[in-house]
């Protein structure tokens, strides 16, 4: 279980405070306004922000301290975060080994990963040879030879059109089906939520709620929330 205990983080004029926690194996969306703190909050979890108080707590040890490596967690970007002048398998083999002294068990775990996600093949390519979709596909790789037990995606479908991004949230649900992992993804579109998550959390007004159904939320949403969705 993935607990956030009374924390607290202020950035400037900025606060965001979270009481919350999420089952293992739990797949929840992250929803609400621009701007109230749903990418900060998976900073939090992933170690690249320190929270002011509170522990974050992963199966009863605090982590609130680790570094963002050592925490349970890979986390995607909305850019998906691909080294540009790095090969497809060298960027799927940093989630392995930053210095990319990868042995032969190793770049068989990488190609079994790139085959996963239909791109078997494409190894020697460099992420501007790929198309949107396929980038996407390579940052699932590597989350995939990670093997963390979370994983933390920053709207990383954002830029992909209606058809393409719902391959890519099937395309998801199944590598969490096979790894087992747990889901934090922040989202802008409900029915991303409504296809993935069957919780969310709703962020907003300086706070980060407990997870609840997805469905309710959505179905009958807070007044802050109705007027960010229109």
């Amino acid at each position: 279980m993935l607990t956030l205990e009374n924390v607290m983080i202020r950035q400037g004029d900025f606060t965001l405070g979270a009481d919350l926690s999420i089952d293992a194996g739990a797949r929840v969306a992250v929803i609400g306004p621009s701007g109230a703190g749903k990418s900060t909050l998976l900073a939090l979890i992933a170690g690249f922000f320190a929270p002011d108080s509170g522990r974050i707590v992963w199966n009863g040890r605090d982590m609130t301290g680790d570094a963002p490596g050592a925490r349970p967690v890979a986390m995607v970007f909305q850019d998906n975060n691909l080294f540009p002048h790095m090969t497809v398998a060298e960027n799927v083999g940093l989630g392995l080994r930053p210095d990319l002294r990868l042995g032969p068990e190793e770049k068989a775990r990488v190609e079994e990963a790139l085959g996963r996600v239909g791109l078997g093949g494409y190894d020697g390519r460099k992420p501007a040879a790929l198309s949107g979709g396929q980038q996407s596909r390579a940052a699932l790789a590597r989350v995939l030879v990670q093997d963390r037990p979370f994983v933390l995606l920053d709207e990383p479908f954002a830029a992909l059109g209606p058809a393409l991004k719902a391959e890519m949230l099937d395309l998801l649900q199944e590598v969490l089906e096979t790894t087992g992992a747990g889901l934090l993804m922040v989202s802008h579109d409900p029915d991303d939520a409504r296809r993935i998550a069957p919780q969310t959390i709703l962020v907003a007004d300086g706070r980060a709620d407990a997870p609840m159904p997805t469905d309710a939320l959505l179905d009958d949403p807070p007044p802050v929330l109705r007027a960010y969705l229109g």
